[in-house]
């Protein structure tokens, strides 16, 4: 009589594996984790290196120079080490598209930015996936996520409507495309319930959210809401985590936000990319907003809300930039008082209209302009958190070792700004939220001891 071996069913058979290399700013991670989320659906496993892969996928940036290369080369050690690649995200149009195939022949397919039905079915095409039972492969409700358990991304839209002349997302990504705001609260509210104990507000222009749509109406909780900052603000403070809000232009409506922000609703903390002080520049840059009237702005803001904390990135040597552009920029920071600031050297991006403007700034006063912008603000900035001495703030732990902890307080954005220490304390877990007093503080960071229960 004769022997034979049971078929093995489809959740015994081998899954097929894909590696994944996710490059550039929040925007980029969430275009990742919406990727990884369907392949999982689609029974694919994810790994951490080329060698277990059965293609390798490459979600590029393409803002600067920089990040370009940064690109490049990851692409090229994926295709040496791997062989089987696949490209996507902000360098997968265009000139930047063409550069890649002809440095990397063998790439077996390039798309742009949020395309991910074309990388997904790149990845089928390149190793289809057997059959699999959704019941048994199970993917978390709020998707595959590349941020911490505590902390994510929540991305309320696509694209960009100004044209802004240092920049080329627009031609990377479109025109604005808001999500409805049902959509977006559906999804935080799975962030929630998963752990998620801080969410970061994103877009490419957050105070544009709904300008689209006309603001039109969707359901949240069988109410009829508006597409708009304010009525998302107010739906997301409901949920009882920390809301951050990222990538904020200074118009009148964002005075509306501010009170939500002194009841704590959402964290007072603004992210504004300001990028200069000197309206000449700031027309040649095609920017919105007049910084004195931001200036008003933001002085009313902190009498509504002294605690708020802004944070900005600014543009030096940027072409046709004069010494008196510059020293009225040094003035704007001095009187403006934001408390974390990023500053970059102007550097031309492929596409960029900027490129076209007469008067480059030679490196070495670039150089000069960053190096006294940057001892400016550092004076700024420690005086602001030296305020912060004797406070007793939240504090949400990001990590824990045998030095201690480190977590950030509710004028820290993760990766972005500084953290705050408490040496020699391992009594807790990253994703906890804990008490503390604030002990000492430098240019970036800051100190503190937790507060005990007898303490408080």
């Amino acid at each position: 009589m004769s022997s034979s071996v049971e078929k093995p069913t489809n959740n015994e058979q081998e899954k097929q594996k894909v590696g994944f290399v996710s490059l550039g700013c929040p925007k980029a991670l969430v275009d990742s984790e919406r990727i990884l989320t369907q392949l999982r659906l689609d029974g694919y496993d994810i790994v951490p290196d080329y060698d277990g892969a059965d293609v390798v996928v490459v979600n590029t940036c393409g803002f600067i120079d920089s990040a370009k290369q940064e690109s490049m080369d990851a692409i090229h050690e994926a295709m040496q080490e791997n062989g089987k690649v696949i490209v996507t995200g902000c360098m997968g149009k265009g000139v930047d598209a063409d550069a890649i195939k002809a440095a990397e022949p063998g790439v077996l397919s390039v798309s742009g930015p949020a395309d991910y039905s074309q990388v997904v079915n790149a990845v089928h095409e390149v190793v289809p996936v057997a059959e699999h039972d959704p019941f048994t492969d199970l993917v978390p409700p709020q998707g595959i996520k590349l941020t911490p358990r505590h902390y994510a991304y929540l991305k309320i839209s696509e694209g960009c409507n100004h044209r802004c002349t240092f920049c080329i997302i627009p031609a990377m990504r479109g025109d604005l495309v808001s999500r409805p705001i049902g959509d977006v609260v559906e999804e935080a509210k799975k962030l929630v319930e998963s752990g998620v104990q801080e969410l970061l507000v994103i877009s490419q222009d957050t105070s544009a959210y709904g300008v689209d749509t006309k603001y039109k109406l969707d359901f949240v909780d069988g109410q009829a809401i508006e597409t708009r900052m304010l009525d998302l603000c107010q739906e997301l403070g409901k949920l009882g985590v920390w809301v951050r809000l990222h990538y904020v232009y200074p118009y009148p409506h964002v005075d509306k936000v501010i009170p939500l922000m002194a009841e704590g609703k959402i964290l007072p903390y603004l992210d504004i990319p300001f990028q200069h002080a000197s309206p000449r520049l700031l027309k040649l840059m095609k920017r919105p907003g007049n910084q004195e009237k931001t200036l008003d702005r933001i002085k009313a803001w902190r009498q509504i809300c002294p605690e708020l904390v802004i944070r900005s990135t600014f543009i030096v040597g940027f072409p046709g930039e004069t010494e008196e552009d510059f020293q009225m920029l040094l003035d704007w920071l001095e009187e403006a008082q934001l408390d974390r600031v990023g500053c970059f050297k102007y550097s031309p991006v492929d596409g960029a209209t900027a490129n076209d403007l007469p008067d480059h700034v030679p490196e070495e006063i670039k150089e000069e302009r960053w190096q006294r912008f940057m001892e400016t603000q550092q004076a700024i900035s420690a005086q602001r958190l030296q305020q912060k001495v004797g406070q007793q703030l939240e504090v949400l732990i990001d990590a824990v070792d045998e030095d201690g902890a480190i977590g950030r307080c509710y004028a820290d954005a993760p990766e972005i700004d500084g953290k705050v220490y408490l040496d020699g304390f391992t009594d807790t877990f990253a994703g906890d939220a804990l008490l503390v007093t604030i002990t000492g503080a430098d240019e970036y960071d800051l100190w503190a001891e937790p507060v005990y229960e007898d303490e408080i």
